[in-house]
């Protein structure tokens, strides 16, 4: 009986609980009713926008322009606010009635905002759209040139149209002074993945993405930023583009070697570590490169005036003149005597090397080397140069794998074939102008040849003698180097 009466008694509670919630909701809705009040709220007139697309293309390289048409803003002090985001946070900002950018980005969609500030009140309108990264660098030829004293990187399109002085017109700023190469980076062992570019000069370079040609965030951007340690004076011998796509060469006389101890996308990829050592090295050398067996260089001791051997062991190795010799019947490689003016590899065997004695002469000695086993350096000929006036100081150098090699001199090309010492001279007439550049194309059928403002591309194939293919024009100076994507 006492528990019936307990029970009674909760649920006469809780009906008179949910009855008093049941009141006060009546009470609160009875008050919203009756507050409907007629508020008039004064809100500014918003800018009216036209002329403006939800997608843009832009490409990198040229000029990005937006200009947009703003209405009904009664004189107020208007301001556009544009803004392009970009994952990396270093977003592309500008204030102005046009959105007015030499486009640097990756080729890829943006998110972009344009934000009408009205500075009179206060009031911000956004407007958001879409910018298309595309590239008109996914193909043609990059040149580096020098125009007056002034380093030089132009663009030239498929079409044959000159984009002149880029990287000044995108930085703001010019290249370091006395231009050597340019190298469009690839590591082939991975398929051509694509590395960037590589502006080597006399004091240092600059690497420049390969899509928007700007310098990349992700890697070092200078030659000197590029060293683990650098030395303390920088100076560029002589640089090559090794199949891994990393540089190796002579730099400050050592042999300086990019790290392949890790992947290629890695912010270390490719840093230079020098060979240690009492040795100084001529700028010209040869890389000799195996997948399976490794990289092995020859390279020349320029006081000792002596043929030396360097690999790679985990890093590069000084070894000096810890190798076999055949013979010292032609040529001691140890001691040779002269001054080294240029080396070529024709082929996975064939070595040339072009040396001026004491008395002003020049050399032709043709050697051949065992890399891998026993490091055998074999002598095969010594001989004077059959044109000793065709070789000077400015002399460009190209060495073909069918064993021919093309060099110039003052205003002309010639062919030479080692083998029976015979010279021809190019058919095709460069105007007098002195040639600057010579480099062959990757099926080595062609020969494009640099003269002041312009760039020829003859037909070297079989059976050719240079015969005249065409000419670009529009070149900001005398060409130093190409590098065709």
């Amino acid at each position: 009986m006492k528990m019936e009466k307990k029970l009674f008694k909760n649920i006469k509670m809780s009906l008179r609980k949910k009855i008093g919630l049941i009141i006060l909701t009546i009470i609160a809705l009875s008050a919203c009713h009756k507050d409907l009040g007629d508020y008039e709220i004064n809100m500014p007139a918003a800018p009216e926008v036209s002329n403006l697309d939800s997608v843009y293309t832009a490409v990198v390289g040229d000029s990005l322009i937006i200009k947009p048409t703003i209405k009904n803003t009664k004189g107020d002090d208007i301001e556009l606010q544009w803004r392009i985001s970009v994952m990396t946070g270093n977003d592309v900002k500008f204030i102005g009635p046009a959105l007015r950018i030499i486009f640097g980005l990756e080729a890829q969609r943006y998110e972009a905002r344009l934000t009408v500030y009205n500075k009179t009140n206060g009031m911000k309108y956004f407007h958001d759209f879409f910018v298309d990264g595309g590239t008109e660098f996914g193909s043609g030829t990059a040149v580096l040139s020098l125009e007056n004293g002034t380093t030089q990187f132009s663009f030239i399109k498929t079409d044959g149209e000159v984009q002149a002085r880029l990287y000044q017109a995108m930085q703001g700023k010019d290249l370091p002074k006395d231009p050597m190469n340019l190298f469009l980076m690839k590591n082939t062992t991975t398929g051509g993945t694509l590395l960037g570019y590589w502006i080597i000069t006399k004091g240092g370079g600059i690497r420049l993405n390969a899509n928007t040609m700007q310098e990349d965030p992700k890697y070092p951007n200078t030659i000197a930023d590029n060293f683990f340690a650098a030395p303390d004076k920088l100076e560029v011998g002589q640089l090559k583009q090794h199949p891994q796509g990393i540089l190796a060469g002579v730099i400050s006389n050592a042999l300086t070697y990019g790290t392949t101890n890790t992947w290629d996308q890695s912010p270390t990829y490719g840093m230079f570590s020098a060979a240690e050592g009492e040795y100084q090295l001529a700028p010209s050398f040869i890389m000799n490169f195996n997948q399976n067996q490794g990289t092995y260089f020859i390279g020349f001791e320029r006081n000792l005036k002596q043929f030396v051997r360097l690999n790679v062991y985990n890093g590069p190795t000084y070894f000096g003149t810890q190798y076999d010799s055949e013979s010292t019947a032609i040529f001691d490689p140890k001691n040779v005597g002269m001054d080294l003016i240029h080396m070529e590899q024709l082929n996975s065997s064939d070595c040339f090397a072009y040396c001026k004695s004491g008395e002003g002469k020049i050399y032709e000695l043709s050697f051949n080397v065992k890399f891998t086993g026993p490091f055998t350096f074999s002598p095969l000929r010594k001989r004077l140069f059959i044109r000793q006036e065709l070789i000077t100081e400015k002399t460009k150098w190209q060495g073909a794998k069918n064993g021919i090699i093309y060099l110039s001199s003052g205003s002309k090309v010639y062919r030479y074939n080692p083998i029976n010492e015979d010279v021809r001279e190019l058919l095709t007439d460069f105007g007098g102008g002195e040639v600057t550049m010579i480099r062959l194309s990757e099926n080595e059928e062609t020969i494009m040849v640099g003269v002041a403002g312009s760039i020829y591309y003859l037909d070297i194939s079989t059976g050719k003698l240079g015969t005249f293919i065409k000419k670009i024009e529009g070149i900001p100076g005398a060409p130093i180097d190409v590098a065709v994507r």
